[in-house]
């Protein structure tokens, strides 16, 4: 087992998300023991013969998926997507085959607003027993009503070990946005994340702005902003930036989700050396705290299964095997005790209460999303 580097714990250097790269602590997670009986089992509802699941890339361990078909019988047809307002496209589009889905926070209170999400029932999921007091009732879902968490993390910056630039941390937006910083750094490659409320949050944490601000002008001050910066900007990449632009160097800086900068560390670990290129920073004016979680598309015709699968996911072990997958924290309480020591114990992936109190949620802005989008349209076309 390979341990984290200590210069990466001082630094909340390495939170979660990707496949597990060989060798790291996801490589070693051993596959749960699937029952040798299949398809409807005591207690069980009669379950479907197939489920569709539509989630973020690189977001679950496949050997979960597996287990799930050959203990229930079922077949899991499994698609990803980049992010939450490609999710939001997909569903008002007419998309009428998923049955589980997996957004955001914010788009979760979003989703329920335009009714495109089915009520669930968690008093009839025992698993639901195992989520954490602190991830339940949330404010974009009260009750549990329509959802159940998944895995919550941090966005904020990876950054390439042993560039000359960094002798410290580049904990503050203005590695994005400050033209200084961005000269310094832009003819080595800075990607930001493809995702609306991500960046313009990260440019309006960097004014001194909420997150979640309704105000116009101070919408239109991030948007000049980012515009200002995006000419030093590489690319906007939110899917696949992990694998495609940090771990082959073709940038060294990038607006990042923790887990995608903890694939490029482990991808690129040396044994030897006893680190990864790649660590993360959270910001000292602040950064968004999400949580993912596990939906169903009211267009679903498959509800009782997908309800059957949202419960299955919260059990310890798979839940578990989840989290030492993509290296995200888990909300499930009970999984702690199968969690790999060095994930649970580690700062950067379980955040101590000095840094999350600079955390933020994103939250539904109502009417100011026609605001966001506005601005969005500027800043992707220009």
């Amino acid at each position: 087992m390979k341990r984290l580097s200590v210069v990466m714990l001082l630094l909340l250097a390495l939170a979660a998300c990707g496949g597990g790269p060989a060798g790291g602590p996801g490589a070693v997670q051993e596959p749960t023991a699937a029952p040798e009986t299949g398809g409807e089992t005591a207690g069980e509802p009669q379950l479907d013969a197939e489920l569709s699941v539509y989630n973020w890339e690189d977001y679950i361990d496949e050997q979960v998926l597996r287990d799930y078909e050959e203990r229930y019988g079922v077949t899991i047809v499994y698609d990803t997507f980049a992010s939450n307002e490609d999710l939001l496209t997909k569903l008002q589009a007419g998309a009428s085959g998923y049955d589980v889905i997996f957004p955001s926070d914010y788009m979760v209170a979003q989703m329920i607003e335009l009714g495109l999400l089915a009520e669930i029932d968690v008093s009839a999921m025992p698993n639901f027993a195992n989520i954490g007091e602190e991830f339940k009732d949330p404010p974009y879902d009260p009750g549990n009503r329509f959802c159940t968490p998944y895995q919550w993390g941090v966005t904020g910056i990876g950054y390439r070990a042993g560039h000359p630039g960094f002798e410290e941390a580049p904990a503050s937006w203005a590695y994005l946005f400050d033209p200084a910083k961005l000269e310094q750094f832009s003819p080595d490659g800075i990607n930001v994340l493809n995702d609306q409320r991500e960046l313009i949050a990260a440019a309006l944490f960097y004014l001194g702005h909420s997150p979640n601000t309704t105000d116009r002008a101070q919408l239109e001050e991030a948007r000049d902003l980012i515009l200002s910066a995006k000419p030093y900007w590489k690319t906007f990449n939110s899917e696949d930036y992990y694998s495609t632009l940090m771990v082959s160097d073709e940038i060294v800086l990038s607006h990042a989700w923790s887990g995608d900068t903890a694939q490029a560390f482990w991808t690129t670990f040396d044994e030897e050396a006893g680190t990864g290129n790649w660590l993360f920073a959270v910001p000292v004016e602040g950064a968004v705290r999400y949580q993912d979680n596990v939906c169903i598309p009211a267009s679903s015709q498959r509800q009782a299964t997908a309800q059957h699968f949202m419960n299955y996911l919260m059990e310890p072990e798979v839940a578990a095997a989840i989290t030492n997958f993509t290296f995200y924290p888990s909300p499930n309480v009970a999984a702690e005790e199968f969690i790999d020591p060095e994930i649970l114990n580690n700062p950067g992936i379980y955040p101590p209460p000095e840094v999350r109190e600079k955390l933020q949620w994103l939250e539904d802005v109502g009417d100011a999303v026609f605001i966001y989008d506005e601005v969005w349209t500027a800043i992707k076309g220009q």
